[in-house]
């Protein structure tokens, strides 16, 4: 598998060789599709907490007796059917939302992801990226004149310049490879691999 090489200006200098299985694969829809809701859903915390009919402030004693009132039936006033009564069956802090993908399926869903990106042009390989100082002008300058925009970078080492000169521009994010997930790779339009990142990638998800 060849993907492109570009310079500073976005102009396609060469190829570099990468690994068929990772950057050649046939696109999975189903798998990506499973691989991203996993990814998302284990990303979720349990904070949010409703209160059932046992936990609210309110007495216990029947409102009215059961007959001859000529109104519904009512045991207490912490009734779901009420208002002000608890939550039939409440959102617990304790709610697990993890969903289990094995390690193989990840890593072949992440391939599936990358190699489509090739496939429709929209992943470049770099020489090198780096800043001179942290100047979020700078950045945004160098992005566009490559012709990127809308861009994930992924760098073998992440230069404390970059990290800072991203920090404040909403469509760029500068991560390593190991750091590089599902939805960030389909999130952005274009995505640009350092080559030392290549082959950093490739190790992992061998």
């Amino acid at each position: 598998m060849e993907l492109k090489l570009i310079d500073a200006k976005g102009q396609s200098t060469a190829s570099v060789k990468a690994s068929d299985e990772l950057f050649g694969r046939e696109y999975n829809e189903s798998l990506v599709h499973q691989v991203v809701t996993a990814y998302m859903a284990n990303a979720r915390m349990g904070t949010r907490s409703q209160k059932g009919r046992s936990d609210i402030a309110k007495s216990t004693k029947k409102p009215w007796r059961q007959k001859g009132t000529g109104r519904a039936r009512a045991g207490m006033a912490s009734s779901p059917l009420w208002r002000g009564g608890g939550k039939i069956f409440p959102n617990s802090p304790e709610e697990n939302f993890t969903h289990k993908v094995n390690r193989k399926m990840f890593r072949a869903g992440l391939a599936a992801i990358l190699s489509q990106l090739a496939r429709e042009g929209r992943l470049a390989v770099v020489e090198d990226f780096a800043l001179a100082s942290p100047k979020t002008k700078l950045l945004a300058q160098k992005v566009k004149e490559m012709g990127l925009e809308n861009v994930l970078i992924i760098t073998d080492k992440l230069d404390e310049n970059l990290v800072l000169s991203a920090r404040n521009l909403p469509n760029v994010l500068v991560i390593e490879p190991k750091q590089a997930d599902p939805v960030s790779l389909l999130r952005f339009n274009n995505t640009l691999i350092t080559k030392g990142a290549v082959a950093k990638i490739e190790e992992m998800l061998a």
